[in-house]
């Protein structure tokens, strides 16, 4: 099983629930690993969903935990790294690459935050807060002591709740940089062009033709090294900054794409900061002006919890956005409500399915139902369908046989700088 970019771990050390790498795959991979950096994540209190909603729903809970940490680690981790989940709601990360001290400290912090983002079960909202110990590993340490003495120090820090991380050998907390240096960072990175853009292209599954890509977002920082999108953008939560932050990756999208041939899409992930913005249509109109790409070239991809503060100006700027020309998916669904609602109240025109829907439809029938279920509800309605997370020729044969319009995923291509894309 394929659990990050860069690591394959036998199947038969896997988690059925999660699909991650089990305890057993994790020693093994640490034995021959040399020093590490590794953290243990444990969700605090978490049985308190079991007991309040049912054992069915807890593992509901923890597969998407487990989505999110590995879609964390694909976007921050560089070299050879893992994740697994070692038993109930704890959750290793280790990765034999090069990292300071206080970098790998923030990737906890900002790991910790992708955590606690919203969840929904049985239509209500919860937030699980976790802990995380981290750790250096040593010349000749074992997995067994390294997942020893991360295991003691989450145990201290489920003593201590208002500790939410702590350093399993003992030393004073890492000097990182504060919040108030971050946020003034960000500001700064805009301006000096440290924010760089890739580009996830997108195919046609009928030929594997291309037809479009999905801009995200890095940025290079000068002294915590390469920021992912998550950390990115938690960052500029903290500050405030994320409209701004979107803007200009918006801009920078849109000038990039204006120089590509005039058959292939641009799609931009749409946050819920953007769209509480007054003048949202507004800027979006006058970056398509500046960077003279037509309109109907342009998708925004938002999801359920992007229209929670003010759904009625949502749909409006949106609808106006359409008559112009401007498309809209809708992105990770069948990952939470589901809101059929918001098929018919909002000019959506295409379905984005999460990769977990895709996944294991080469060998679990009912997840193959859904997927045929989702495309044939999605063709009455007239809307595409984009599956992300496309690995295997298998995936995109069943895709292909179900009658899916657009796929993207590492069977063709991961994200790709600016100036490598065309």
């Amino acid at each position: 099983m394929r659990d990050t970019d860069n690591q394959t771990v036998d199947p038969i050390d896997t988690d059925l629930l999660t699909g991650l790498p089990t305890a057993a795959a994790a020693r093994a991979w640490l034995d021959g690993a040399g020093p590490v950096h590794a953290m243990l994540a444990g969700l605090h209190r978490f049985q308190a969903v079991n007991m309040a909603y049912g054992a069915s729903a807890g593992d509901g809970v923890l597969a998407e935990i487990a989505r999110r940490i590995a879609a964390f680690a694909r976007e921050e981790l560089e070299g050879d790294c893992l994740v697994a989940r070692l038993s109930g709601g704890a959750f290793f990360v280790a990765s034999r690459h090069p990292e300071s001290r206080e970098r790998w400290q923030w990737l906890a912090e900002a790991l910790a935050a992708g955590i606690a983002r919203p969840l929904t079960v049985d239509g209500v909202e919860l937030r699980l807060a976790p802990r995380i110990a981290l750790l250096r590993g040593q010349e000749g340490e074992g997995g067994e002591d390294v997942l020893d003495r991360l295991d003691q120090a989450l145990s201290t820090l489920q003593r201590h709740p208002a500790r939410r991380l702590l350093w399993a050998d003992g030393s004073h907390k890492a000097r990182g940089r504060s919040e108030a240096q971050l946020e003034a960072d960000l500001i700064g990175a805009m301006s000096r062009n440290e924010i760089a853009l890739l580009f996830q292209p997108q195919y046609s599954v009928t030929d594997g033709r291309l037809v479009g890509a999905e801009a995200l977002a890095r940025w290079n920082h000068p002294v915590l090294g390469r920021v992912g999108a998550e950390t990115l953008f938690a960052i500029a939560t903290r500050g405030d900054h994320v409209a701004q932050l979107s803007r200009h990756i918006a801009r920078r999208a849109m000038e990039t794409a204006a120089g590509w041939p005039v058959d292939l899409r641009l799609s931009l992930n749409v946050t819920a900061e953007d769209l509480a913005t007054p003048d949202f249509r507004v800027a979006m109109e006058s970056a398509l002006a500046d960077a003279a790409l037509a309109p109907d070239r342009l998708t925004l991809e938002i999801t359920e919890q992007t229209l929670v503060a003010d759904f009625e100006s949502s749909r409006a700027a949106l609808e106006q956005l359409a008559a112009r020309g401007v498309q809209v998916a809708m992105d990770d669904f069948g990952t939470g409500f589901s809101n059929f609602r918001m098929l018919k109240a909002l000019p959506i025109n295409a379905l984005k399915l999460d990769a977990s829907l895709v996944r294991d439809i080469g060998r679990d029938s009912r997840d193959r139902a859904i997927l045929r279920a989702i495309v044939q509800m999605a063709a009455a309605l007239r809307l595409k369908v984009v599956a992300e997370g496309v690995e295997s020729d298998d995936q995109l044969a069943i895709l292909r046989t179900e009658g899916c319009e657009t796929f993207q995923g590492f069977l063709r291509s991961g994200p790709v700088p600016a100036k490598e894309f065309p």
